[in-house]
């Protein structure tokens, strides 16, 4: 007897700890539909997974339980075939009761979280909505997107401590554009992840928030030291030297810079060293005049001797990737050799064949550096 007493306790026990784990309940009726089957989705991070099935009775009515642990809300939506019936935003304890027809107009009751999550997806379907009925007029879309962009910055500003936010920040335009794209928008990223945290520090949606809140706020600095940086007309460069190092156009300090592009196999070009630019160098070097020399011949053996035997001292740069060398598109170089002048940051020269001769260089290097 004692043996079947210590069962029967065992089996409470379980029974009890079983009606104490964190669950929530939801308890519903689809009208104008009889038995039929729902089934339960959840939001997985950014996809949405489905998670059970549920039999509804010929009347519609259905319950439902699963386990929702505490400090960790789901957001959970209700389908019949491709139509949502319904979308949920459930904290552990909770008991919702769902009246909804067969198209998806449903009413919540029992749950603060799931009433906001309505009128937020409400709002999201009703602009969509109205853009679409203005596909054809840029002025009204641009009115209607401002409208609702300041509705949305208005909500996750008055409720940073409900969850709900997160499907506003995270609404799209379309596949490609958000509705929060601009990058200052990342302080509002920032101010409901910093509130969400304190409130729900466990959630795999405030996790999930964090990343993007990261990514967003790196853009976010980067771009504001782009915009603070000085203005330059010349796109920036970094090749490695003859020994390897990478050496960056806008590491130099010289007032004027010609920037050389050319092929060291050439018996032409390597004339033009000796014959033009060696001159050059040797006259204005030392007035502020440099030489940032692009070579864009595949066999880097090749060129290092031909810098070694010319004794070519200007700054010499190649990464061997020939015509696929980046500085080439960035700069519209089509021929070789090319060279263009920079003058205190500033292209003086467009994009043109070699300067032909050292006359006019020269007089444009003395009138620049006297």
């Amino acid at each position: 007897m004692k043996h079947y007493r210590i069962i029967f306790a065992l089996a409470t026990a379980a029974l009890l700890l079983g009606s104490c784990a964190p669950k929530a309940r939801i308890n519903g009726k689809i009208t104008g539909m009889g038995k039929d089957r729902l089934v339960v989705s959840c939001l997985d991070m950014n996809v949405v997974s489905v998670l059970d099935t549920i039999t509804t009775k010929s009347d519609g009515s259905f319950s439902y339980s699963l386990d929702i642990q505490k400090g960790q809300p789901e957001f959970l939506y209700l389908y019949k075939g491709e139509t949502r019936i319904a979308s949920l935003l459930l904290a552990s304890g909770e008991t919702v009761k769902v009246i909804s027809d067969t198209l998806g107009n449903y009413e919540v009751s029992g749950s603060e979280e799931s009433q906001k999550l309505q009128e937020v997806e409400k709002r999201y379907s009703d602009f969509l909505r109205e853009m679409s009925d203005n596909a054809s007029d840029p002025q009204a879309l641009g009115k209607i997107y401002l409208a609702h962009y300041r509705e949305c910055v208005k909500y996750v500003m008055a409720n940073t401590k409900s969850l709900t936010v997160i499907p506003v920040l995270y609404e799209k335009l379309s596949d490609e554009y958000p509705v929060f794209f601009q990058t200052n928008d990342a302080i509002f990223f920032r101010n409901a992840l910093d509130s969400l945290k304190e409130s729900y520090p466990e959630s795999r949606y405030v996790k999930a928030l964090e990343q993007e809140t990261n990514a967003r706020v790196k853009t976010m600095i980067v771009n504001t030291a782009l915009e603070n940086a000085p203005v330059s007309s010349i796109p920036d460069v970094s090749l490695p030297d003859m020994k390897g190092r990478k050496v960056s156009l806008s590491s130099l300090d010289s007032k004027a810079i010609l920037i050389h592009f050319w092929d060291s196999s050439d018996a032409v070009q390597k004339m033009f060293n000796v014959d033009v630019l060696l001159p050059l160098y040797n006259e204005f070097h030392s007035r502020g005049f440099e030489i940032f020399s692009i070579c864009l011949d595949t066999d880097k053996a090749g060129w290092g001797s031909v810098v070694t035997a010319q004794k070519l001292p200007w700054i010499n740069v190649n990464d061997g990737k020939g015509a696929a060398c980046p500085a080439m598109a960035l700069y519209g170089v089509s021929k070789l050799p090319t060279s263009l002048l920079v003058v205190d940051g500033e292209l003086v020269t467009s994009n043109t064949s070699n300067i032909n001769g050292a006359a006019s260089l020269k007089s444009e290097l003395r009138r620049i550096l006297q």
